[in-house]
């Protein structure tokens, strides 16, 4: 991801390109800034008909939706790029602009469709003979087929991609494909090549000074050493890279390092190491989570903003264009009022004042349409907050009823034991059968629309259970409230979760939290 960042804003080709210049920190920090200037750039493209250039920031912008994960958006970007390159004949930027496309298809699960756009880029690469093209492109075929457990297809490109690389003695690549290369054997379980391949990649990032690359590598090697129980080797491996990680303040690289010292410590039954680093991974990861919202929540508002103005400028041209019109109309009435006299000419004033009118009048009704739709949304969304915190409280007090009638219900009086075990029954069924639900279905939907269409398109055999599992981490709950309202316990939910994973065919690493908001 870091790498495509780096080149991000400098690839504009044309008399914008000096406004896109920005430095890699800015471009990892303020994706929302990047995204703007590539959004200047691109109107004043339009308007000076730099079609390249439109292309490219079009491109460009894609990339950055992807980075913040709005991948639907992302698409949208590069399918407008990919259509322009072509019009343009521009292959090289074409071919690029598939390898992006590519990556993109590949998250959303359409590995065919990912496959045709890499093996076009890879025809274009041939014909231009473009090695480092190809080499990127079979690179990313090559990862395709590792995530598909196709190792043998897998290791194909990604020799032949470091064949491109060692021939074109691009060092940073050839240390890429060392890296993947690694991990292949690493999902083999086959740790003395992996730890070759490590290696080798870690040697070629120290020799051109990438030191951010060079933290996951040095993480890879940890592992290597834990799973093969050389656990001294792994600590300070990993310990490498956790002072690299807060050297760079890299805080996903530094999570790992924590997690993975933690995994350590606990082979090594050093409890209270594992504990603390553990510990510090947890903390790492809520950090992580934080920065991505904030992140994502600045470049929605940008976004937002964009689409405002964007339809601002629609209208004002919409109203310039009237007012033209209107200019027209105007004089051929004035030239028609000096013939027809003083009467025709009262007329037609008075009818151009109605016509006015009537514009503000509409204007008017459209500004209270606007304000109404807003304030539904925001008592929606008061509503459905009002529900949720009715059920967890309800829940909560049912829970601590349940609680002390179990003591009770512990006395050795038959008949009260009876009737307490017969309320008991009562609240349990409370729990799974409350009305509330519906309505906070509805009221969900309504802020929500489609939320619940999209998820059963996804996996149509989902249970009730499931469908309120997913509804709850849409709205960010978190993990004990959400066990309050489904009336199960942590573990509980923890099981759940698993579940609904599964369901959903997620592999191993992917978010069930960004999937849902995905939704």
């Amino acid at each position: 991801m870091r790498i495509f960042l780096l080149c991000l804003l400098l690839a504009v080709n044309s008399a914008f390109a000096q406004e896109v210049d920005q430095s890699e920190q800015t471009t990892l920090e303020f994706p929302d800034s990047a995204f703007l200037k590539l959004k200047e750039v691109y109107s004043k493209s339009i308007e000076e008909k730099d079609h390249v250039t439109t292309g490219i920031s079009l491109q460009k912008m894609g990339n950055i939706c992807y980075y913040l994960g709005n991948y639907p958006q992302a698409l949208e970007y590069h399918l407008k790029a990919d259509k322009i390159f072509r019009e343009q004949n521009r292959k090289d930027l074409l071919a690029a602009n598939l390898n992006d496309m590519g990556i993109l298809y590949y998250y959303n699960r359409q590995i065919p469709i990912a496959r045709k756009e890499y093996d076009e880029a890879l025809s274009i690469y041939k014909q231009s003979g473009d090695g480092e093209g190809l080499a990127v492109t079979y690179g990313k075929i090559g990862h395709l087929y590792e995530k598909s457990a196709k190792y043998d297809s897998a290791f194909s490109y990604q020799r032949k991609a470091l064949l491109q690389y060692s021939n074109l003695a691009k060092k940073q690549g050839m240390a890429k494909i060392y890296e993947n290369i690694g991990s292949i054997y690493e999902d083999l379980a086959k740790f003395d090549s992996a730890y070759y391949y490590y290696s080798h990649a870690y040697d070629l990032y120290e020799q051109e000074h990438e030191s951010v690359a060079s933290i996951e590598v040095l993480n890879n090697l940890g592992d290597i050493f834990r799973k093969t129980g050389r656990y001294n080797e792994a600590l300070i491996r990993t310990r490498e890279a956790l002072l690299l990680a807060e050297k760079t303040n890299d805080l996903y690289e530094k999570g790992a390092a924590y997690r993975d010292l933690g995994k350590t410590y606990a082979l090594m039954q050093q409890k209270d190491s594992a504990y603390l680093y553990a510990e510090l991974s947890r903390k790492a990861t809520i950090d992580i989570y934080s920065l991505e919202n904030n992140r994502q929540t600045a470049f929605l508002s940008v976004l937002f903003d964009i689409n405002k103005k964007d339809a601002e400028i629609i209208g004002l041209e919409h109203t310039r264009d009237i007012h033209i019109i209107i200019t027209i109309a105007t004089i051929v009435v004035i030239i028609l009022l000096l013939v027809l006299g003083r009467m025709v000419l009262s007329r037609q004033r008075l009818m151009h004042a109605t016509q006015q009118q009537l514009m503000q009048t509409a204007l008017e009704n459209k500004d209270l349409q606007e304000d109404k739709l807003r304030q539904e949304l925001e008592i929606k969304g008061k509503e459905l907050a009002s529900n949720t915190l009715h059920m967890i409280q309800k829940n909560q007090l049912l829970e601590e009823l349940k609680g002390k009638l179990e003591v009770m219900a512990k006395d050795d009086k038959r008949d009260q034991k009876k009737q307490i075990q017969h309320v008991l029954q009562q609240i349990n069924v409370s729990f799974n059968h409350d009305e509330y639900w519906n309505e906070f279905r509805d009221v969900f939907e309504q802020i929500h629309q489609d939320f619940f269409a999209s998820l059963r398109k996804k996996k149509e055999d989902l249970s009730h259970n499931d469908v309120r599992l997913a509804a709850l981490i849409k709205l960010n709950m978190n993990s004990k409230d959400m066990a309050t309202l489904l009336a199960i316990s942590p573990d509980s939910l923890r099981v759940s979760r698993y579940r609904l994973r599964k369901k959903l065919g997620l592999d191993e690493g992917e978010s069930l939290s960004a999937f849902i908001h995905s939704l």
